[in-house]
């Protein structure tokens, strides 16, 4: 997983980039929890997910926000955050310009900059978001929303309430043309701390189906 800078709006960004397996490979990006809460591309959950991307032969980044790491600039506030998102993956596209299909994976603060950048990028078709911050942050921008994905939530998260992004999701289900799945992960935590593996379990479910070439979501 080659270590890589590239040019963001603030200055230099440092990333992780897993280059395209073979032509018209996919996309996914790969956005952090919340930089001022200790988060980085090197937490443990950004990880798994880069690492399941790459597994599937996308071509898969992650990095770190402005200020954080060997980033330049510093937090603001989700606003800059999500410009920093932008620029990550054009440079993606400048590289890799056959994709066809981006995905965006979040966790916590990142699943928000996700569906941000969902709303802005047509070619994003999929998104995981991991403990989204439903009940911090004004999710109505998602109207509607673009794309088909999957909110995972810890069960005994007490940073994020499940009740809010059940919430969300319900709202999100009532839109037409879009397939919202929802799971809840029992015991665990904002952090998945213990139960990293079952939150991953979910996440290559959904894959798996949503990958498999018979899927009814395009």
């Amino acid at each position: 997983m080659p270590s890589v800078i590239f040019p963001g709006p603030e200055g230099r960004l440092e990333g992780r980039f897993s280059p395209p397996p073979r032509p018209r490979a996919p996309v996914a990006m790969i956005l952090h929890p919340h930089p001022q809460g200790g988060g980085t591309m090197n937490e443990r959950i950004t990880q798994r997910l880069y690492k399941t991307f790459v597994d599937r032969g996308f071509a898969t980044l992650r990095f770190n926000f402005r200020g954080v790491g060997r980033s330049q600039g510093s937090f603001d506030n989700g606003v800059g955050e999500l410009s920093d998102a932008a620029a990550a993956l054009d440079w993606v596209q400048s590289i890799h310009q056959e994709a066809q299909v981006t995905w965006v994976a979040g966790v916590s603060f990142g699943a928000l900059i996700g569906m941000q950048l969902l709303m802005r990028r047509p070619e994003i078709r999929g998104f995981i978001s991991i403990a989204p911050p439903a009940n911090m942050y004004d999710f109505s921008f998602l109207a509607p929303c673009p794309a088909s994905g999957i909110f995972v939530q810890g069960a005994a998260d007490s940073v994020v309430q499940p009740a809010a992004v059940t919430k969300l999701v319900e709202k999100l289900r009532t839109q037409k043309h879009i397939t919202i799945h929802h799971e809840e992960i029992p015991r665990a935590n904002h952090f998945f701390e213990n139960e990293i593996d079952e939150l991953m379990g979910s996440v290559d479910n959904y894959l798996d189906f949503r990958l498999d070439p018979s899927c009814p979501i395009k």
